[in-house]
């Protein structure tokens, strides 16, 4: 498989070699940074020189420590600085100043200017989403406080390099699957999140239960709840392999920070990702329950959400990640007891889409650590974002599916939107109902679909006698297909 996967996508394939070398663990990169410096200094065979890497790191990837060195370099001593960082651009509507932020080392947009020229050379570039990754140039703007009216110094952009080293070829991303069989593709894309697919003992139950980590990933809005034991690697996938999503762990959240700051008028983090993952649920303390809870069940339901005055719409979803013991491992158990009191009423509970048995996932250990080629992290991320994008999945949901009358609504429309992205996640080549191999979807796409969401039916009963004894509703493949 790794013949063909190399052929097939050659310049997206990276070798990482996690299980011999702490060489990036001790950096803490997350993957799709680590996987594009790899990139940039490995040979055809995957090997590279250490000291040269670890030279790079060392004058492009400063730490938040150096932010005050840096600044002085550039404001103090008029020196021109290019690293690599996060860079958000803004436009201002009322005097057209382009401007832009730092948000890893806290340099504000007040701070800073972007000049018409420099914008014209880099803004397609900088204009392809709200956060941009780059090899970014900074130099100073000096002030004039003799001017009328006075020119206030500000750090200006000098110049920009995107650090994405391939074209993110959706349609040749789709034909590329052609070539593999389902089990193929489900290595292929762990070893794309970094894990070995010969590590697991029970491959099947292991393998599928892993890849669901990947449903909100792939889907717009999909909201899931995983309770999982210590150590089986949920902050890590959630938080760490793609540049698109944002993990929360412990602490105190409000409704400012996840949906929208009334005070700072900014938005919040639901606006900003494809989904917000809370890790450690337990320890996540609201500063006010019931505001959250009634903000929390409108997005939700809608996608909508109104804070004051304000009113907007975000795709990203909502996952609930938590620890488990051992004695509540069980479906039939009241798996929620430990979560905060926020979710412990039906209705919010009924507008996640479906649950994920961490307790079918291995422990961590070194032999689940990739050792060879594998899809760049930073690649097949970045395709998974765009595919989000991408409703004909949907559609072939639709037509394939049959509803039964009296279905309930959010019953089916949960089943509908993870069977959706089962599809995306593991049958991209399929344009309509015609390229369906009908087994292969009610195996993969449409009976896990059917069993995540039955888990959250089970945990509202007990919750709340209203749901008792309630199933799902029967979903079937029509007949007619």
């Amino acid at each position: 498989m790794i013949y063909k996967l190399r052929k097939c996508f050659e310049d997206m394939v990276v070798y990482k070699d996690l299980q011999k070398s702490n060489f990036f663990n001790a950096l803490s990169l997350p993957s799709f940074l680590r996987d594009w410096i790899l990139k940039q200094f490995s040979d055809e065979d995957g090997y590279f020189d250490i000291e040269e890497i670890n030279k790079f790191i060392k004058t492009y990837l400063p730490k938040k420590d150096d932010w005050i060195s840096i600044k002085n370099k550039i404001v103090l001593e008029n020196e021109r600085i290019k690293f690599l960082s996060k860079i958000e651009v803004d436009i201002d509507i009322q005097t057209q100043e382009i401007t832009f932020s730092l948000p890893d080392f806290g340099l504000t947009k007040k701070e800073t200017l972007i000049e018409p020229y420099i914008w014209e050379k880099y803004k397609e570039e900088l204009v392809s989403g709200k956060e941009i990754w780059g090899v970014i140039e900074l130099g100073y703007r000096e002030p004039d406080i003799t001017a009328k009216p006075r020119v206030l110094g500000k750090i200006k952009l000098i110049s920009f390099t995107n650090f994405c080293p391939y074209i993110a070829d959706l349609e040749f991303y789709k034909d590329a699957r052609n070539e593999f069989s389902v089990e193929e593709w489900i290595d292929v894309i762990l070893g794309a999140m970094d894990y070995n697919a010969d590590g697991y003992e029970n491959s099947v139950i292991q393998k599928r239960a892993m890849i669901k980590r990947l449903l909100p990933f792939i889907e717009k809005r999909l909201n899931l709840i995983e309770l999982a034991p210590k150590g089986t690697g949920k902050s890590y996938l959630f938080g760490r392999v793609s540049k698109h999503v944002w993990l929360s762990s412990g602490g105190i959240m409000s409704r400012a920070k996840l949906f929208y700051d009334i005070s700072k008028k900014t938005q919040g983090l639901i606006c900003n990702n494809d989904f917000v993952a809370l890790d450690e649920v337990q320890t996540i303390s609201f500063s006010d329950v019931d505001e959250m809870r009634a903000a929390l069940k409108g997005y939700l339901e809608s996608g909508t959400f109104t804070v004051g005055d304000y009113m907007s719409e975000a795709d990203a979803g909502v996952i609930l990640l938590g620890n488990i013991s051992i004695d509540n491992m069980e479906e039939f158990k009241n798996m929620f007891a430990e979560l905060p009191s926020v979710f412990h009423e039906s209705a919010l509970i009924d507008r996640f889409h479906g649950f994920i048995k961490g307790w079918d996932i291995p422990r961590m250990h070194n032999n689940l650590k990739i050792s060879g080629w594998a899809l760049n992290s930073e690649y097949f991320c970045t395709i998974m974002h765009m595919l989000r994008e991408d409703g004909s999945y949907r559609a072939i949901v639709d037509e394939l599916i049959e509803v039964p009358p009296q279905s309930d609504t959010r019953d089916t429309e949960a089943i509908k939107r993870i069977c959706t992205a089962y599809l995306k996640l593991l049958f991209p080549n399929v344009r309509n109902v015609s390229d369906i191999v009908i087994h292969e979807f009610n195996r993969y796409c449409l009976k896990p679909a059917k069993d995540m969401r039955q888990i959250i039916k089970i945990q509202l009963g007990i919750l709340d006698s209203e749901f008792k004894g309630k199933d799902i509703p029967d979903l079937k493949i029509r007949r007619d297909i």
